[in-house]
């Protein structure tokens, strides 16, 4: 079984949320710091060697100044 780390659908979304980053000209040290977390925290998930829980996945949405659930509609539409 392929390892679900690298499946097309969580690669989406780690791209989404670092495009979303820069879109937004904060670095991974800003977004950590919104997320009172260290630097590593967020490159780690933007390079797939860390997944998001669902509960994560909210703050650092929302760190990014974005809708969680406007983001998992953006998601789904792109898997279909």
């Amino acid at each position: 079984m392929a390892n679900p780390m690298h499946n097309y659908r969580y690669a989406m979304l780690r791209e989404l949320l670092s495009t979303e980053r820069e879109r937004n000209g904060l670095t991974q040290v800003d977004v950590a710091n919104r997320l009172k977390k260290p630097q590593s925290y967020v490159s780690k998930y933007e390079r797939g060697e860390r997944r998001l829980d669902v509960v994560e996945f909210v703050d650092v949405t929302r760190a990014l100044g974005m809708d969680p659930l406007a983001v998992l509609k953006s998601l789904i539409d792109r898997m279909s």
